[in-house]
């Protein structure tokens, strides 16, 4: 194992946990809320529970951390977690779950911004972007990992509560028995909305937009499989492979991104993802392996997205804005996958479970013509300006929070020289 990756090893550890149970506990509550009867409104609150409760926790959660040092309110939150999974398959309760769910994305917020300030700082210069990398890779295992585990056991039965429970109670061992000294407070980035517009409009509404569809399909995905008749497995497999697809496609990606007009890609792959959605809708009922083919280009192309949107920022950004940058679209993002699932909810059940993906075509659609002509109005960077261009957490697993920032080797250290 490279050296620069032992002095944090534990704390690997630790995520890999804690992304088991998010990804388990995210699609086992709305597979067994479809089990239950929930309407669609009521499983798609579930996500915007959690996502506002996940914003909220990205402002008031460092003060908790502050307070209490990171050991502490890492432990707390861990804590919080587990008890909420576990009271979560005791009370099988609509509006239990919703309240339950946004402490659980208050805390996951909470959980997050150590994790990633502390792998920060036990990084340098020359291991951050190896360190991110693994990050990443991790984080994209453990929700897959957590989501296969729910085709394995009856979503019926109180076992796979149990089971998330043990999971967020094996995260909490490796920073709780760890000697390693803890992290610096957490930075405080203070955010300008409308000085990001500014910078890169498409980047500001193309976020916004992406997090509406990605908020949509992660949160209701499930139900409209359910709702179409798949398995539960099926359903495991399906919501596995779009995050799959998605991780598989940022690089490829990426790479055209920093060849040509990122805007261009945007609209092309925000395109591929519409017209899979609307195919979704338009052509059903179809075989369920002809579902997941077109599910596994949906997410290819729409998990891609949110990286590209974020590089196209930072082309126009001064090196020192890239934090204050990347901090104000995470905020859009969030927002916007508090809106999708409040949406989705109400069109699936006047239209069908298929109309959640005419709802993720119209976000699509819109970032696709606003790239359009937002590249008619402003010219491209050329190629030796742009920016670096690195994968997202967020892009493929969940949300992501300003901690995660810093851990991107695109970021100066502290008192270190941008590479820009």
């Amino acid at each position: 194992m490279p050296s620069n990756i032992l002095p944090v090893f534990s704390l690997l550890v630790g995520t890999l946990f804690i992304f088991l149970g998010n990804g388990l506990q995210g699609l086992l509550l709305p597979v067994r809320g479809t089990h239950e009867g929930y309407s669609n409104e009521v499983l798609g609150l579930l996500g915007t529970s959690w996502a506002a409760g996940f914003v909220i926790g990205c402002f008031v959660a460092p003060q908790v951390v502050r307070r209490t040092g990171h050991i502490r309110a890492f432990s707390g939150f861990g804590a919080v977690i587990c008890m909420n999974v576990l009271v979560t398959g005791i009370f099988v309760d609509d509006v239990a779950w919703l309240v339950l769910r946004a402490v659980t994305g208050f805390c996951t917020a909470g959980t997050s911004m150590i994790i990633e300030s502390w792998l920060n700082e036990r990084s340098t210069n020359e291991s951050r972007g190896a360190i991110f990398s693994l990050y990443i890779a991790i984080t994209l295992m453990g929700v897959v990992g957590g989501q296969v585990i729910v085709g394995m056991v009856d979503v019926t039965t109180p076992l796979l509560f149990m089971i998330c429970g043990i999971l967020y109670c094996f995260a909490i061992l490796p920073t709780t028995l760890s000697k390693a000294q803890s992290p610096q407070p957490l930075k405080r980035v203070k955010l300008d909305l409308r000085a990001l517009y500014r910078n890169s409009p498409i980047s500001f509404v193309g976020i916004l937009m992406i997090g509406m569809a990605n908020g949509a399909y992660g949160t209701l995905g499930a139900v409209f499989a359910a709702q179409a008749g798949l398995g539960q497995k099926m359903i495991a497999a399906m919501v596995s492979i779009t995050i799959f697809a998605g991780a598989v496609m940022q690089f490829p990606a990426g790479r055209l991104s920093d060849r040509m007009d990122r805007r261009h890609v945007l609209a092309g792959l925000s395109l591929v993802s519409a017209v899979a959605g609307l195919a979704v809708v338009l052509f059903h009922p179809m075989h369920v392996y002809a579902v997941i083919a077109l599910v596994a280009v949906y997410g290819a192309a729409a998990n891609a997205l949110y990286p590209i949107a974020v590089a196209h920022a930072n082309d126009f950004a001064a090196p020192e804005e890239f934090v204050k940058v990347s901090g104000g679209l995470l905020l859009l993002y969030g927002i916007g996958t508090i809106i999708g699932p409040t949406l989705g909810g109400p069109v699936m059940t006047h239209f069908g479970p298929h109309a959640l993906f005419a709802v993720t075509a119209v976000a699509h659609l819109a970032v696709a013509g606003y790239a359009i002509i937002r590249s008619r109005q402003r010219a491209a960077p050329a190629t030796a300006d742009k920016d670096l261009y690195t994968t997202a957490p967020t892009a493929a697993a969940q949300l992501a929070t300003p901690e995660s920032v810093m851990l991107d080797p695109r970021a100066p250290s502290e008192g270190q020289p941008s590479r820009r």
